[in-house]
C-alpha cells in the first residue's frame, strides 16, 4: 500500500513523501491517526501541486534571506553598555540586545533566536562577531561593537 505522509515519521519518512508501508500498518495507524493518506491519483496530484507551492515560496523566502546576508555583511552594529574601571560589563549583551540594535539602527528585523554568540553573552567591551542564521542555508556573520556609555 502507498501513502502520502501528512507529517515528519522517524524511519519512514517527511511530509509529503510518498512511501510503501505494510497494509495493516497504513490502514490501522497512520490513516486513522492522521499521519497520512491513500495515495491515490487525486491525492498525487493535489501532492505535486502543493510541492510546487511549497518550494515556489521557499525560493522566494531564500532569495530575501540572501539579499538580507549582503546587506548585513557591510553593517557594523554599535551597542554602548555601562562599563567598570577594569572594562568588564555590568551584566552583558546577549542575542537580544544585538536584535534591538539592529532594529534601531539599520531597521533590519532578526529574530533573536536566530542569533548566535560564541558562548552566551559577551561582558567585555571590544570588537565581536555574531553568527545570524537567516534561513536554513543562509548564515552570516555580523560585525558589533559594544562600548563604554
Amino acid at each position: 500500500m502507498e501513502v502520502i505522509l501528512k507529517k515528519d515519521i522517524p524511519n519512514l519518512g517527511y511530509a509529503s513523501d510518498i512511501v510503501k508501508v505494510r497494509d495493516g500498518y497504513g490502514r490501522n495507524y497512520l490513516i486513522p491517526k492522521g499521519f497520512a493518506v491513500l495515495a491515490t491519483e487525486a491525492n498525487r496530484k493535489v501532492n505535486a501541486e502543493n510541492l510546487k507551492q511549497k518550494s515556489y515560496k521557499e525560493d522566494k523566502i531564500r532569495k530575501e534571506a540572501e539579499a538580507l546576508a549582503k546587506l548585513l555583511e557591510t553593517v557594523t552594529v554599535k551597542i554602548g553598555a555601562k562599563v567598570a574601571s577594569t572594562g568588564k560589563i555590568f551584566g552583558s549583551v546577549n542575542a537580544l540586545q544585538i536584535a534591538e540594535a539592529l532594529k534601531e539602527q539599520f531597521n533590519y528585523d532578526v529574530d533573536r533566536k536566530k542569533i548566535h554568540l560564541d558562548g552566551d553573552s559577551v561582558k567585555e567591551i571590544g570588537e565581536y562577531k555574531a553568527k545570524v542564521m537567516l534561513h536554513k542555508g543562509v548564515s552570516v556573520l555580523v560585525n558589533f561593537e559594544v562600548f563604554a556609555e
